[in-house]
Order: C-alpha cells, then structure tokens, then sequence
C-alpha cells in the first residue's frame, strides 16, 4: 500500500513537472520572466461557445467568444504598472517584476484553469524536490495574483488561491460575501462592495419617489448578495418590488422572452440590475428588438459602461439609464502606452494578435483563425497589413478619459509592489514575521507578501492613500458618498437627465396613483403596501400633503374644512346678549323686572289700603324683592361663561326662588291658622305672627343657603369648553356637582309641594278670599315648568341648556307674579278710590 502511494506522488510530481517545462495552463497568455512573478486574470473574452461535449472523443477546452476590449486595456495597465515599477530606481531596486497573465473568458471554468498554474508552480516548490531533479528551472513562484474581474470568478479563484495563502488583489470584484475574511482568508480588492451600491441604489429610487420597481440579478456570486441588500434597503424604505428574476447569459431565448413578457405586463416602470454587461446584454436586446422604451434603468457598476449595452442602436431603449460608476482616476503616461501596441513589438503577449485582428476586421500571417477561414469555417476576412493606425479608430480599448478599473488594476500593481519594497527594507527585529524578522526578498514566499499586505499602509504616486481593510473606497452616484461625516449623502442633479432619452419629467413608478392632498392611503387586502387605494380623511382630520400615511386629527379648537386639506378654528358659541335668541330672554327678564318693580310701587303707594293690609304686608314686600331677584338671576344665565358667573348663577337662582316659595309658604300657612282660629290675641298674634313669619322664611332660606355653600366649597361649578361638536366650541358651565344641583332644585321643589298643600287645604275658605285659589295654580304651573325642565335640561347641549334654564326662570317667577299679584292691583287702587270718597 505504501509503495502505490509514493508511487501516485511521483507520477503526480512528473505530471506537475512535465507541465511547467512545457506551457502550463491556458494556451494563449501574455507573460514575462522577472526575480517575481506576478499572475493576472483579465476576461479578455466576454463568455464561451457552448458546445455539448458527448464524450465520445477526448472532451476538448472550450473556445471563448466575444472579444472585450474594455478587458484587455485592463490587462495592459496592469502591464503598465510592472513596466513602470521596473523602470523606477527607487522602487524595488535591483528587482524585476514577471508576469503571467490569463484569459478568465469571464467564466469560472476558465478562471480556475488559469489558476492552477499559479497553485501547481507553489506547490512544487512547497514540495522542495531539488534532490531529484530541477523541476522548476528559472520560474519562480507566482507570489500574488491581481483579478478577477467577476466577482463569481473571483469567489472560486479565492476558494482554490486561499488553500496555498496566495494574494488576490480583485480590481472589479464588488461581491459582499467576498468581505469574509474566514473564508476568503487571502482575498483583497480595490472596488468598493457592492453593499454601498444596493443602498446608494434605494437611495435613488426613494429620491425620486418611486415605489414599484423591478429588481433583476445576475444568478451568481455578484447578483444574488447585490440584490439581496438591495431588496432589505427596499423593504425598510417601504418600497415594493412587483418582479425579482435571476438571468444568466447563458440562459435559452424562450427564458428571455418570458422575461420580457413579464416586464412589459409589469406596471413598475423602473428596473434596477444587479448583473454584468454579458448577462443583462440577452435581455436587452429583447427589449431593443421590442421597442420597450418607457422604462428607466438602474445598472449597478459591473454593466452600467459596458460596451455590450453602450450602442447607438440600444439608445431609444436605454437612454435615460441612471448608472453607477466607480472614481476614475489618473495614470500618467497611460494613454501614450495604449497607442504604442502593435503584433510586432509585443511577442509577449499573445492577447495582441486577437486585439489586432479585432479591432481592424482581419487577419495576420500565420493566425490559426486565417487558416479556419480558408478552410470555410468562418466568414472570409482579409490580411493585416501591420501598417494599420491605432489612433484612427474608435475602440472601447483607447477610451482613456475615465480610467476606474484600470486605475483599480495600476493601484493593484502598485500595492504589491509596495509590500516587496516594505519586505526589502525590513530592518531585523522589526518585521511582522517571528521575533520580528524580516522575509528574504530573493526568497520571498507568497504566504510572507499576503502578511505583509494585510499590513500595508501607504501613499501611491499619485497622492493616495492605500490600505486593505474592511472598510472601501468613494462610491459615485452623481455622486453618493459614503464618508460624508452626516451620514451618508445622495446628490443628483435633475437638470441633467433625460430620462428614456429625451424626457425630463421624472418618469412615474409606482404600484397606484399619489393620493392628494385631503386623503390618505388605505390598504388593499392581498396586495403589497406600495399598492393602495386613496381614502377620504374623516371629518376633524386632514392631510396636507400628498402620499400621506395617515390622516392629522385637527387640534380641539380647529375643524377640518371641506375637502379636508386644512384645518379652520372652530365658532365659539354660547348664550350671547347680541344674538336674538338671548336678547329675547333678557328683555323678558327685565320686563319681569320691570313688572314687578311696578307692583311692588303700587303695594307700596297702596300700602294703607284693606286689600294690601290683608295680603300680609310685609311678607308681600320681601316676595315682591325675591322675585325681582329671581327674575335678576336669569340675566347671570346669559353671557359668555365665566368662573365666577358660573359660580353665582345656580346659588342666585335656587336662593332667590326659595326665597319667593318661603313667602308664599308662610304667608299661605297664616292665613290657613288665621281662618281656623289658631293664633291667640290680636296683639299678640301680631307680633308674635309677624316675627315666626320672618323666621320661618329665614330658616328655609337658609337651608338653601347651607346647599350652594357645601357645593361651592366641595365642588364648585367653572367655565368649561366643549369640544365634542363638530364645528362648534360650545362654551358652558361645569355644574361641578349634578347633585348638588339636584339638592338645590329638589329643595325648591319640596317647599312648592308643601306650599301646593297648604294652598290646597284654603280652597275651604270664604268666596271673597280668593288668593289661596290664585297660590294653588301658581304652585301647578311651577311644578310643570321644573318637571318638564329636567328632561329638558339633560337633552339638550351648548347653549340651550342655559336657555332652557333662563326660560324655566322667567317662566315660574311670571306665574307667580301674575297669579298672586296681578289681580291685586287693580283691588287695591279701586279700594284707595272707595276711601277716598268715604272721607267727609
């Protein structure tokens, strides 16, 4: 068992060695010796030819497909920047920097095959077999790779590159979940993740108030995160997704087609993409070929520049597309680089002779693609001169005004070589190895650059700051930054987009029309919240913008008007002197005044004649002034509440009503003892008759009194406004104490019923003595004013509660004043005539 396994170790050794001497990986490279050798990953082609392999021969290595030749400028900055370090007499002195760089046809197949050749050379190093044979020649290790560029292909690079600790430095690797560092212990890049790019991305969206979009994404390592963010950005801005798909480059023409379908039944008018240039180009070209051009497009970084979608033909269908794009930046003598390449002068890289052959529409000498051209496999093209003029042709490859991932490539390059320069000035015992020793430049393993990257700290050539840390560069959304020290902050200027170019009305997504003002949104059951129906604000709300959640109740003073858009200050209403109503009550009130006043004039003009003599005088006196009072006391109802109104009214009212029902009480009492012979003497009758009288009428008043003195010192009655109408501010007075109030009215009540009795039992009385009669209807109609007021007092609100009891007032005090008083009158003027004519 032991030999068969060290003899399956040799036979790998071999395989392993057989491949280094002869070309190992790809076929087709651009590569240079040097003291280090750098690896490189670029997608020279945009995908693969897809092709079945049925097995039936030896499976062949797929052909890649269309030429992108945005990627091969990226590979030549990266030549560039290697060229430009060896050249320079202050970095890496001595020291030459190789290279070996590999076609990932964006494609992970191709991207791992490329890899293998940077992890078989490390590995047969790692295995130290110089005491065999020289396996590995002058090809040193490739001590760091600079790539991918998909962050897909840079997941399953990472994957196999992390197992040796070899560097991998992504210029255009956006992806999230590439941030774990305990998985993807040796990746770095120069991008910004793609986590800012989901949110600068609802930030757009939101800005534009947009809340029915559709979110497509490439179905890879780059898609699915990007939109996944994006889709937890929209959810806490409350903006809805109508349509979430995931598309592929290599997905089938019916699959596209029912996308499209999808899109254009789709009521959402934005389409925010999380995918590449190849993987969105299918789709796009669907909706080109549909004419679909009421659709505004968010392209995240990886395709928003794509030279796939950047056509002239494609502009009626994405025109208006707002794109994101990462900082450009400046390399100086770059663009001079660009113009110099040519087949001839550049046998290194083998990436040229296609470039060429691509870019002017033939072939050079000896291309295997003259020789499938002659045999009839492809369309007929003619030979290349090598005389043709770079400069005269528009190619995405010299588009040099706005560097970004060529600049992330050049500041990819520089980074590593500033970690070599860190290892070849180490002083010992400061190093970041054991005990502070310094790794061996000539020596030098990947593992120890890795370290010393996770280190770097340093200011490029042009002035930057660089450094490989969780945290990432500026991001650009005309523009978004992310290190705005208020948080982060969107800027766009509307003036400059033309929205499906040439509008520049802000095109309209949303799930339903925006509500106006004076309504609000109201749920749809079985629908998502950005889909709602605009419901009328109810009476006492109102909202005055549009969009809005809820509706804003009106403050208690105020009402909503008409169309419930703003609030107005409610009436404020209460018995006034100036309306007719209460001007009506007060001139009753003062015509009882008045009336009474009268009466009491004549009783006291008449005071010596038999007919006021026998009415009892005095008590008629005191019940002439308590009526005047009561008939007063309905002018405190009356007025704007106050306190201390409130305070008097209800005490004045019951004090001076008890007043005038004791009078007539005692007055009826005498007069029933009177006739049935139950006082003694005149004399003393007379003034023991008239002192109880008093006292009597005393005492019960003072009954009353104790009643409001008890309620206004436990309870006491206060102004008090009343919201609860509609449109009115009824201003009224708290009682304080209903039973109180009770108390006050049922005492009342109880003297007038005794009253009522006393009056009855005078119906036996002599004809000519007919007041009892008049006391008896008086205490009736008193009895059903205050009866009937009590249903009517709790009925009504505002300030027919006050009017009720002023009407109550006048009411009783005019009944009693006409069924005691008023036929009084005329007796005691008719008797003065009879004694007038009497005297001699």
């Amino acid at each position: 068992m032991r030999f068969h396994l060290k003899f399956y170790l040799h036979y790998l050794v071999l395989l392993g060695f057989s491949g280094v001497i002869s070309i190992y990986g790809p076929h087709q490279r651009a590569q240079k010796t040097g003291d280090i050798l750098l690896g490189g990953l670029f997608p020279i082609h945009f995908g693969v030819a897809s092709k079945d392999q049925d097995l039936a021969a030896r499976p062949e290595s797929t052909e890649c497909v269309r030429y992108n030749f945005r990627g091969f400028r990226w590979l030549q900055s990266m030549i560039f920047a290697i060229e430009e370090i060896n050249n320079s007499s202050t970095l890496l002195p001595n020291i030459t920097l190789g290279y070996r760089i590999f076609d990932t046809c964006n494609t992970v197949s191709k991207g791992l095959e490329a890899s293998l050749s940077f992890v078989a050379q490390n590995k047969i190093d790692s295995l130290n077999l110089d005491e065999f044979c020289n396996c590995t020649g002058n090809i040193p290790s490739t001590i760091a790779v600079v790539g991918a560029s998909g962050s897909a292909v840079s997941t399953a690079v990472a994957d196999l590159l992390g197992l040796f600790y070899i560097p991998q430095i992504s210029y255009a690797s956006s992806s999230r979940l590439l941030s774990n560092k305990n998985q993807y212990k040796s990746f770095m890049r120069t991008i910004p993740t793609d986590e800012y790019q989901a949110i600068a991305m609802a930030a757009i969206i939101d800005h534009f108030q947009w809340n029915w979009v559709i979110a497509i994404a490439s179905d890879d390592e780059y898609g699915r995160p990007g939109i996944e963010k994006f889709e937890n950005e929209m959810f806490h801005r409350d903006i809805c997704i109508d349509l979430n798909v995931l598309i592929s480059q290599y997905i089938d023409e019916a699959e596209i087609r029912r996308l499209a379908d999808r899109i254009e039944n789709s009521t959402a008018k934005v389409i925010a993409v999380f995918a590449s240039g190849p993987d969105i180009e299918p789709l796009i070209k669907e909706m080109v070929r549909r004419n679909v051009t009421d659709r505004i497009w968010l392209a995240s970084e990886a395709w928003a520049s794509s030279s796939l979608v950047a056509k002239p033909e494609y502009l009626d269908v994405m025109g208006g597309t707002i794109g994101f794009a990462l900082r450009a930046g400046h390399i100086p003598g770059f663009k001079e680089f660009l113009q110099q390449v040519h087949p001839k002068k550049s046998s290194l890289n083998e990436f040229v002779r296609e470039f060429w052959e691509e870019t002017f529409n033939c072939y050079l000498e000896d291309s295997p693609r003259n020789e499938d051209s002659e045999n009839g496999s492809t369309s007929f093209r003619p030979l290349c001169t090598g005389e043709e003029d770079i400069a005269s042709v528009e190619t995405p490859y010299l588009d040099y005004t706005h560097l970004r991932i060529s600049y992330n490539v050049y500041v990819a390059v520089y980074a590593i070589a500033q970690a070599l320069q860190d290892i070849l000035t180490c002083t010992p015992g400061k190093g970041l190895f054991a005990n502070g020793s310094c790794a061996d430049i000539r020596k030098v393993e990947a593992w120890q650059v890795l370290k010393q990257l996770r280190h770097l700290n340093f200011i490029n050539s042009i002035g930057e700051k660089v450094r490989f840390d969780n945290g990432s560069e500026l991001s650009e959304v005309g523009y978004y930054s992310i290190h705005n020290k208020n948080g982060a902050k969107l800027s766009i200027d509307k003036t400059k987009i033309l929205w499906n170019g040439h509008l520049t009305e802000v095109p309209f997504s949303n799930c339903s029309e925006e509500c106006v003002t004076g309504t609000r949104k109201g749920i749809i059951d079985g629908k998502p919240t950005c889909c709602f129906e605009c419901t009328e604000c109810s009476d006492g709300e109102y909202s005055d913008h549009k969009d809005a959640s809820v509706c804003s109740k009106c403050p208690n003073n105020s009402w909503s008007n008409g169309n419930h858009t703003s609030c107005f200050l409610k009436e404020i209403e209460f018995l006034s002197w100036t309306e007719p109503f209460g001007i009506a009550l007060a001139l009753f009130a003062v015509l009882g005044v008045l009336l009474t006043a009268f009466v009491l004039g004549v009783f006291v003009r008449f005071r010596d004649t038999p007919i006021v003599k026998e009415s009892n005088r005095e008590l008629s006196f005191l019940l002439l002034f308590s009526l005047i009072c009561c008939f007063s006391s309905s002018l405190i109802f009356i007025g704007e509440p106050q306190d201390w109104t409130c305070r008097l009214r209800q005490p004045a009212f019951g004090i001076s009503f008890v007043l005038c029902i004791s009078c007539i009480l005692v007055k009826t009492n005498r007069v029933l003892l009177v006739f049935e012979a139950k006082i003694p003497t005149r004399l003393h009758s007379k003034w023991w008759g008239l002192n109880l009288q008093f006292l009597l009428v005393f005492l019960f008043t003072f009954v009353q009194v104790m009643i409001c003195v008890v309620w206004l010192y436990n309870a006491p009655p206060g102004s008090y406004k009343n919201y609860d109408i509609d449109e009115i501010i009824f201003i009224t007075c708290n009682e304080g104490s209903m039973m109180a109030l009770g108390f006050l009215i049922g005492y009342t009540c109880l003297l007038t019923a005794v009253c009522f009795f006393f009056a009855f039992k005078s119906r036996k009385l002599p004809e000519n003595f007919t007041e009892a009669k008049f006391i008896t209807f008086s205490m009736l109609i008193f009895f059903i004013v205050w009866i009937s007021f009590i249903p009517a007092y709790f009925s009504t609100y505002g300030k027919f509660v006050s009017a009720v009891e002023v009407i109550a007032i006048l009411a009783s005090s005019f009944s009693l004043l006409a069924c005691i008083f008023f036929n009084k009158v005329p007796q005691a003027q008719t008797n003065l005539c009879q004694q007038n004519l009497d005297l001699p």
